[in-house]
């Protein structure tokens, strides 16, 4: 990829992530959603969501797997960011539970 095209895909992320950051209601954020992304892969994300919640209450991999429809790799790639440096999971879920 040459470095215009890498900076014109930085800035359209960083503006997808500003984006994002307008959102003020579940509503706005199921519409936003609906309009940039595939039904499968907002399922997608909720899965990876729901892998991170069961991860950090202390279930299994195969607790998981077979309770969210997982693969194996992906509750694997969910527990490697869980407990990686970016703390994204860790943040959401400590928000979410209030």
């Amino acid at each position: 990829m040459a470095a215009q095209d890498q900076q014109q895909t930085s800035h359209e992320v960083e503006r997808l992530f500003e984006a994002m950051c307008t959102l003020r209601t579940p509503e706005e954020a199921r519409a936003f959603l609906a309009d940039v992304a595939s039904a499968k892969e907002i399922a997608d994300l909720a899965q990876r969501l729901e892998v991170a919640t069961m991860l950090r209450s202390g279930a299994s991999y195969l607790e998981v797997s077979h309770a969210t429809g997982a693969s194996s790799t992906t509750v694997s790639r969910v527990s490697k960011c869980l407990n990686g440096p970016a703390g994204g999971y860790r943040t959401v879920l400590s928000r979410l539970d209030g």
